[in-house]
């Protein structure tokens, strides 16, 4: 599958996934909403890659926001249906199955915060800045930003963020716990590989229904999502990969899981 405005490398185990359009700080137009999509598909079925790295070309940004050209001319019914498909695009990524790690080097504004705040786990270079400033423009967040950041950081915050339009630096994102945790710029990727390679070693099935645990038992009552959790619980514990994990540790050995 080949890409425009997307590059993909693989190393052992995981993926490093790459919006390539510098010249316009990697901003998301609909053809690369659309890269994206095709890519997180391809990824997610592909059993050799068990993590990726998202991030952004060049140092600048990791992604500037969604294409203001295209957002200029939406009408009613179209700005609908744009959003609905950038959600559909950052849902793939949270509802991938597998971690997949925003590596932000730059500015994440606008539909590039959405897009890291899909992702499992967020690593920040020390030179970031995050933000949704589609309040500047009279205009709201589309990708689900007014729903994830209420959830990751808390109504009252969200709320001051998405109102003001202010872009946060990323020691101050990790304080209110935007990101995971904030590394020097020269760093990121090493970071970035490495927190993917550690993911990518665990049991894929295991990290498959942990995804699914939280992600969807967020969603429920805490009574429903405890049941959701056991059952989730039963069905590991019938996998080959439970079988050698307990094994290995009995043994003293590290687990080589297949995802079986």
């Amino acid at each position: 599958m080949t890409f425009e405005n997307l590059l993909i490398e693989r190393e052992d185990g995981f993926a490093i996934l790459t919006v390539n359009r510098p010249k316009v700080l990697n901003a998301l137009n609909m053809q690369t909403l659309d890269e994206l999509r095709r890519a997180i598909l391809e990824l997610k079925h592909d059993e050799a890659v068990r993590a990726v790295v998202l991030t952004g070309a060049g140092e600048k940004s990791f992604v500037a926001g969604a294409d203001i050209n295209e957002l200029a001319v939406q009408t009613p019914t179209g700005g609908r249906e744009h959003a609905i498909r950038g959600q559909h695009v950052l849902d793939l990524i949270e509802q991938m199955g597998k971690p997949v790690i925003a590596a932000i080097n730059g500015y994440a504004l606008g539909g590039g915060c959405e897009l890291a705040m899909a992702c499992t786990i967020r690593i920040a270079a020390d030179t970031a800045r995050l933000g949704q400033p589609e309040i500047n423009l009279g205009i709201i967040p589309g990708y689900a930003g007014t729903q994830r950041l209420a959830r990751i950081a808390g109504k009252g915050r969200a709320l001051e963020w998405l109102l003001s339009g202010d872009q946060i630096p990323a020691q101050e994102a990790h304080r209110l716990g935007l990101v995971n945790r904030v590394v020097p710029a020269a760093e990121l990727m090493a970071e970035a590989k490495k927190l993917a390679a550690m993911l990518a070693s665990k049991a894929p099935i295991a990290v498959r229904y942990i995804l699914e645990a939280v992600n969807k038992g967020l969603e429920m009552p805490f009574a429903q999502a405890q049941i959701f959790e056991a059952t989730l619980f039963g069905l590991v514990s019938t996998t080959e990969d439970m079988r050698e994990g307990t094994a290995a540790f009995l043994e003293k050995r590290k687990p080589a899981f297949k995802g079986k």
